[in-house]
């Protein structure tokens, strides 16, 4: 080990990087190194408190002679002038392997369900790549979710982003926990066998909220085929950056690797922005929208690109980024460049919420962009998109109507209005509501959609052929 001096800083060179003695300044959670070399951005530092407690950063920006770093645990009890960093020399990387599924980690990626860290196969830079366009291959193949408002009307597809749009108080994070529980992929023949497997991302949730999704997957069963990555909220905010970049890092493991497909779910990425926009305080960044940095359409796309499917590869990413819109503002700058970026949303209503309706989803702004190519013949039922369809139209034709009777009373609808009526009314307490432990089948699913499209006359089905009317109509 050499010991120098660079304007003013005590540089420690050893084999496996530079460290620093002292800093030039603390700011929140950055601390700003003074006299360095050869750093990169995105480089790791290990910095160490003066009671010899280490701790991991990021390098985040590098000028004349400075490094900026990020702190992932905070800077509480560092110091200027005793406080040591060292620059390791290459990314923050996450070890990764099969035996990570039914573990659960900490933002970080360390274990923090008691047991041994698992044998890793490889460590893989957690900052990743979006898939190159000319590499992707078309999102195809429905993924069931048990969820007859998902599955039905607006469906998940392999490969496909598709956020959940709630609102503060909204059931959303037991909506999660039930699509972890319950999603997986349909076979079509028996010598078809493929492995699917749930990264499951918590970011900024409380003690109690995190309890609930590992009782939740512990009950179930389901963790066996989980990997859980918790950022709690007492944890210092800007470790929630990283977060999904690690549980992302697994996800592109086991897809494109091991040859799984991955449901990655995530919530709640507003607490992600919030970091984010935290962070670019703390840098003195010109603020954009709400205080948002400028660039958190770019960050964000960072984080959703990683999804999707590779030609010449079996596996694939699916996401379901899941967010609460502040004052359930859909224009927000989150669900706002959410929409941007990802292939639809589903839109959690407080209204369905407040009628005792779980999920609360309202199907009418609710969309899947990607629905067409992952339903039909050889994959959920050749009628699955003329029915979704016709619910579809028939079920804004009485949302039309419930607005006029509110004007001219219910009893002066006529009787193809008051059908429509109780159309509506079916589909939102049998469709649309079902239990929380309840897991419809796609079968199930499309065969209740007939019997709620029996309320209306056969000659208001005018989404769906006369051969299925016939067919699948109960008599």
């Amino acid at each position: 080990m050499l010991r120098s001096y660079r304007n003013g800083i005590i540089v420690m060179e050893q084999v496996s990087g530079r460290e620093y003695i002292g800093l030039k300044e603390i700011v929140g959670p950055l601390i700003v190194v003074e006299g360095v070399e050869g750093v990169g951005y995105g480089e790791v530092a290990e910095i160490y408190l003066p009671n010899g407690e280490r701790r991991l950063g990021s390098v985040l920006e590098v000028g004349e002679g400075l490094a900026v770093v990020e702190v992932f645990a905070g800077t509480t009890g560092l110091t200027v002038d005793e406080t040591r960093v060292r620059f390791i020399g290459r990314p923050l990387e996450l070890p990764v392997s099969v035996e990570m599924l039914g573990r659960i980690f900490n933002g970080r990626g360390e274990p923090i369900d008691g047991a041994p860290p698992p044998l890793a196969t490889k460590r893989v830079d957690v900052n990743g790549l979006p898939i190159n366009p000319t590499a992707r291959e078309y999102p195809r193949d429905f993924i069931q979710t048990g969820i007859s408002a998902i599955d039905g009307m607006n469906t998940l597809v392999r490969g496909q982003k598709l956020p959940i749009f709630s609102g503060s108080g909204l059931p959303h994070n037991q909506l999660a926990a039930q699509i972890a529980r319950q999603a997986r992929i349909v076979e079509h023949s028996a010598d078809q066998v493929e492995r699917f497997a749930i990264v499951f991302v918590a970011i900024g949730v409380g003690h109690d909220v995190a309890a609930y999704f590992q009782e939740s997957f512990e009950e179930s069963g389901a963790l066996t085929n989980v990997a859980m990555f918790l950022n709690l909220a007492d944890d210092p905010p800007i470790e929630r950056i990283v977060t999904p970049r690690v549980a992302l890092t697994l996800a592109e493991h086991l897809a494109f690797d091991e040859g799984m497909h991955v449901l990655v779910i995530m919530t709640d990425m507003t607490n992600y922005a919030e970091a984010l926009r935290e962070l670019s305080s703390a840098r003195g960044e010109v603020p954009s929208r709400k205080g948002y940095p400028g660039y958190l359409y770019s960050d964000l796309a960072s984080i959703y690109e990683r999804t999707g499917r590779i030609k010449g590869r079996p596996g694939s990413i699916t996401q379901m980024p899941i967010l609460t819109m502040p004052n359930d503002d859909i224009t927000h700058p989150v669900p706002d460049l959410t929409g941007y970026i990802t292939e639809g949303q589903i839109v959690l209503s407080r209204e369905l919420a407040a009628r005792g309706i779980y999920p609360p989803i309202n199907v009418l702004p609710s969309l899947s962009r990607l629905m067409k190519d992952g339903i039909g013949k050889g994959r959920t039922r050749e009628d699955h998109p003329h029915i979704a369809n016709q619910l579809y139209a028939a079920y804004a034709h009485a949302q039309d109507v419930r607005a006029l009777a509110d004007v001219v009373g219910e009893e002066e609808l006529s009787e193809i209005d008051k059908r429509y009526l109780k159309f509506g009314e079916a589909f939102e307490k049998r469709f649309v509501n079902q239990g929380s432990d309840e897991n419809r089948s796609i079968e199930e699913t499309l065969d209740l959609a007939w019997q709620i499209a029996a309320i209306l006359p056969k000659e208001e089905l005018s989404r769906v052929s006369e051969e299925e009317v016939e067919r699948y109509l109960p008599r």
